[in-house]
C-alpha cells in the first residue's frame, strides 16, 4: 500500500536514480518508487563476514552491549541497529557496502544474542535502549556516528535523534515509522490496527513462552543464514524480546499524542518496503512533521518487513547515494 499524499502540498520535480521516479515531494520530504526489480537485486558475498568483523563490547551502566564492526575505525563511524526478531548478522550485506567508506558497526540490541538479558521488563524501557546506543558511541571513542536502524531499531534511533541529537549526524530508518505517526494510524487506520494484533499479543503476560528460537528465525530464507540466527536466538531472552513490546509499543486503548513535537535535527532518509504486512506505508504520511531538516522518503515494491533482506543491493545502493548526497 503506498502513501496517500497529503492535499495541498507543494510539488516539484526531483532528480531520479536509474528507474527510480519522483512520485511526491514536498520542500522537506521526498516519496520515490524504487525500481520493481528491487527484491531480486543480491548483496556483495558476505559469507565469511564473521570472520573479518571486530567483536567488542560497551558498558551501558553495568549491561555489556555486543557490537561487530567492519572497516577502518579512522573512517566516519556508522552505528547500525537491529530490530525484532533479529541481531547484528541482519546488516551483513550493508556492512560490506558501507565499509568500503565507512567505519560499520552493528550492535546487539540488549537481550539479544551476545549483549546481556537483565530481568525485568523495566530494563527494556527506551530510555536504557537509548543509552546502550550513547554507550557505543562513546565506547568508539566518537562523539557522534550515522545511525542506522530497522524496526525497534528504527524506534530506537529515532529516540537517539530525538533526545540525543548531538550524537547524530544522520539518520536512516527502515520500516520503521514515526512512533507518533504509527500511533495515529492505531487510532485512525482499521487496517493497521487489525495488522498490529501481534503487537498486543506480545503485551500479554507470558507472551515470551510461545516464542522458540526455531519460530524466531522462521523468516530467514537462506537456510545457512538461520542456523545462525538460531543459535544467536537461543543465547537470546525471550522474556526481553517481548519486554520492547509491553514497554515501548502503545497499548490500547489508543491514543493521539498531543504532547509539543521534538523534531529531529540531523538529515533523515527513510526507506520502506511496501509490502510490510505489519507497519502500513500510511503511516509515512506527515513524517516531515516530525523533522527539522530535509527527510527523503523511499518506497520499495515487492519488498516486505525486512527490507534489508528483501533487496540488499538496492538498500545499500540507497543509503550510500544518500550519505554522498549528505
Amino acid at each position: 500500500m503506498k502513501p496517500r499524499h497529503a492535499l495541498g502540498l507543494r510539488l516539484r520535480v526531483a532528480h531520479t536514480i536509474g528507474a527510480l521516479a519522483c512520485v511526491a515531494c514536498t520542500t522537506s520530504a521526498v516519496v520515490l518508487a524504487a525500481p520493481q526489480s528491487a527484491s531480486a537485486q543480491t548483496a556483495s558475498d558476505t559469507r565469511d563476514i564473521e570472520t573479518r568483523v571486530t567483536h567488542g563490547y560497551a558498558n551501558s551502566n553495568g549491561v555489556k552491549i555486543h557490537f561487530a564492526a567492519l572497516g577502518d575505525p579512522a573512517k566516519p563511524l556508522v552505528l547500525l541497529i537491529h530490530g525484532f526478531p533479529d541481531y547484528w548478522y541482519t546488516w551483513r550485506g550493508q556492512m560490506e557496502a558501507l565499509a568500503r567508506d565507512y567505519h560499520a558497526v552493528a550492535m546487539d540490541q540488549r537481550g539479544y544474542n551476545l549483549s546481556d538479558h537483565p530481568d525485568g521488563a523495566e530494563q527494556y524501557d527506551m530510555a536504557l535502549l537509548v543509552s546502550d546506543v550513547v554507550a557505543v558511541i562513546k565506547s568508539l571513542g566518537r562523539e557522534k556516528a550515522i545511525v542506522i536502524g530497522h524496526d525497534w531499531g528504527g524506534a530506537v534511533a529515532w529516540a537517539v535523534a530525538t533526545t540525543q541529537p548531538q550524537l547524530v549526524d544522520k539518520l536512516v530508518i527502515l520500516n520503521l515509522p514515526h512512533i507518533r505517526a504509527l500511533t495515529r494510524e492505531l487510532v485512525n487506520n482499521p487496517v493497521q490496527r487489525a495488522n498490529s494484533a501481534y503487537a498486543r499479543r506480545m503485551q500479554e503476560p507470558g507472551a515470551e513462552k510461545a516464542l522458540t528460537p526455531q519460530a524466531l528465525a522462521g523468516w530467514v530464507r537462506d537456510t545457512a543464514a538461520r542456523a545462525r540466527y538460531v543459535e544467536a536466538f537461543t543465547r537470546s531472552s525471550t522474556a526481553a524480546m517481548v519486554a520492547y513490546y509491553q514497554r515501548n509499543y502503545p497499548h490500547e486503548p489508543y491514543a493521539l499524542d498531543t504532547t509539543a513535537i521534538v523534531k529531529v535535527q540531523a538529515p533523515v532518509l527513510m526507506i520502506h518496503g511496501l509490502d510490510d504486512r505489519f507497519l502500513l506505508a500510511g503511516a509515512l504520511n506527515g513524517s516531515w512533521e516530525f523533522v527539522e531538516r530535509d527527510l527523503t522518503i523511499v518506497t520499495v515494491p515487492h519488498a516486505g518487513h525486512f527490507v534489508q533482506h528483501d533487496a540488499p543491493g538496492f538498500v545499500s545502493r540507497t543509503i550510500l547515494g544518500w550519505l554522498a548526497r549528505h
